[in-house]
C-alpha cells in the first residue's frame, strides 16, 4: 500500500469515495483543495502544534504499565495515555485541526455529530476558543447514557440535539448532522469525528490523528531502542487507531491490532464489529464495511460503548483488513468491564469504555506470552463519562 493513498477521488483500493447528496459534492471538493493546501501551508502547521501543544497538552506520555504487565502475564507493555488530553480524549487532536480550516475557510457555525459525546466535547470547545456558533447533533439513547457530556457541551455554549430516529445512537446522529449541512452548506463547516464518512474526511481525520503514533514512534525509540511488536487500539469508525497505526504502515514487523464492540457476544448479532461480521456496502458517503440484513438495510448495533456503537468503519482500517495489514478482533462487554476495573486497579488508570475494548484484548492475544514481546495500547480517553454506565452494569449502589 501506497502512503499516497487515498488516490485523488478518495479511495483506499475499492473503499472510500464520495456518495453524497450533489449538494454537498462542491462543498467536499472545497474542503479536499482547501486541506491540500492548508497541509503544506506552514503558518497553518505552525498554528495547529502551537494548539496542540499549549492548549491540548501535547506530547503525551508514553506509560510503561509495570504493574498491568505482572497481572497479564505480559514482559511489556505501554499505555499511549490520550485520555490526558484536555477534554478527555484523543478527539481534541482532529477537532482542533478542522476548526483551523473552518477559520481558514471563512465559517461562521461548526456542527458536529456525537456517540459518546466526547467528540462533541471537543467540537464545543474548539469552537468556544474560536467564537463560532456550535451545533451537536446525538442520539436519544446516547443523551440518555452521557449525560455529564451533554451537559458539558452545553456548558461550552453548543446546541444539543436530540436525534430520536432510527436506532437514536451514532449512525442516526451522522444523518441528522448531514442533513443540516445539506441546508446551510455556505455558513457552516461540519467537523466530522472519525476517519469514516465521505472523502476528504477519511485523510483529513487520519492526518491529524497520526500525532499518535508519530509521538509514539520517537517516544519508544528513545526509551527501548526499537519499535513495537504490536500495536492495539479500539475501533468504531476507527480514528484513535488509525491515528496510532498509520506512521507505523512501512514498518511490517509491526501488527496492528483493531479491537471492535463485540457487545454480548458475534453470535448473538447484538455487537457492532463491522470488520468481524460485516460486508462491503455504502453507509455515510462511502463504500466500506457495514452491518447491514440480507436486503441491504443497515442493522441496528449494541454496545455498552456509545463511542463504538457504529455499524461501519473507516474505508482504511476496511482496506487494511483485505490487505491483511492489519488485524480486527472484537472484545465483548463483560470483557470491557473487566478490563476497566483490572487497569484501574493495577495503574490508577480509569479507561473510557471504548479503550477498555483494547486493553480487554490483551488478556486474549495468544502473542501476549511471548517472551520479548512489546506491546503498546492507545489509550483513547478517560473513564469519568463512563460512570454511571459501569456503576449500573455492575449493579453499584451507594451506601
Amino acid at each position: 500500500m501506497s502512503r499516497q493513498l487515498p488516490d485523488t477521488k478518495g479511495y483506499f483500493g475499492q473503499f472510500g469515495g464520495m456518495f453524497v447528496p450533489e449538494t454537498l459534492v462542491a462543498a467536499l471538493q472545497a474542503l479536499a483543495a482547501e486541506y491540500a493546501r492548508a497541509r503544506t501551508d506552514a503558518r497553518f502547521r505552525d498554528a495547529l502544534r502551537y494548539y496542540l501543544t499549549e492548549y491540548a497538552g501535547r506530547p503525551t506520555p508514553l506509560y510503561r504499565a509495570d504493574n498491568l504487565a505482572k497481572e497479564l502475564g505480559i514482559r511489556r507493555v505501554y499505555l499511549k495515555r490520550e485520555d490526558l488530553l484536555h477534554t478527555g480524549a484523543h478527539k481534541i487532536n482532529n477537532c482542533l485541526g478542522q476548526i483551523l480550516l473552518a477559520k481558514r475557510m471563512h465559517k461562521t457555525r461548526v456542527i458536529a455529530e456525537t456517540g459518546a459525546g466526547q467528540h462533541g466535547v471537543a467540537t464545543a470547545t474548539v469552537a468556544a476558543l474560536f467564537g463560532m456558533r456550535c451545533v451537536v447533533f446525538m442520539g436519544a439513547e446516547d443523551i440518555e447514557r452521557q449525560k455529564l457530556n451533554v451537559f458539558r457541551m452545553k456548558l461550552l455554549g453548543a446546541q444539543v440535539v436530540p436525534v430520536t430516529s432510527g436506532s437514536r445512537t451514532l449512525k442516526d446522529a451522522i444523518n441528522e448532522a448531514m442533513r443540516d449541512w445539506v441546508t446551510n452548506v455556505a455558513t457552516t463547516f461540519y467537523i466530522f469525528g472519525t476517519v469514516a464518512g465521505p472523502h476528504p474526511y477519511p485523510l483529513i481525520v487520519r492526518d491529524f490523528q497520526a500525532v499518535i503514533g508519530q509521538e509514539s514512534r520517537r517516544q519508544l525509540l528513545r526509551r527501548e531502542k526499537r519499535l513495537p511488536d504490536y500495536l492495539v487500539a479500539c475501533v468504531g469508525g476507527g480514528s484513535n487507531a488509525m491515528g496510532m497505526f498509520y506512521p507505523f504502515f512501512r514498518d511490517r514487523s509491526v501488527r496492528f491490532i483493531g479491537v471492535e464492540a463485540g457487545g454480548e457476544g458475534l453470535a448473538s448479532g447484538r455487537h457492532a464489529a463491522t470488520l468481524c461480521r460485516g460486508r462491503m456496502g455504502v453507509l455515510h458517503g462511502a463504500k466500506s464495511f457495514v452491518l447491514e440484513d440480507a436486503f441491504g438495510q443497515i442493522k441496528a448495533t449494541h454496545s455498552i460503548s456509545a463511542g463504538l456503537d457504529y455499524p461501519g468503519v473507516g474505508p482504511e482500517h476496511a482496506y487494511y483488513q483485505l490487505s491483511r495489514r492489519a488485524q480486527y478482533v472484537s472484545v465483548t462487554d463483560k470483557q470491557a468491564l473487566e478490563a476497566v476495573q483490572m487497569l484501574s486497579r493495577t495503574e490508577g488508570i480509569i479507561p473510557a469504555l471504548e479503550s477498555a475494548h483494547a486493553l480487554a484484548y490483551l488478556k486474549k492475544m495468544p502473542a501476549r506470552k511471548k517472551k520479548d514481546a512489546l506491546m503498546v495500547v492507545c489509550v483513547s480517553g478517560r473513564g469519568d463519562k463512563d460512570m454511571p454506565t459501569v456503576m449500573k452494569a455492575m449493579h453499584y449502589e451507594q451506601d
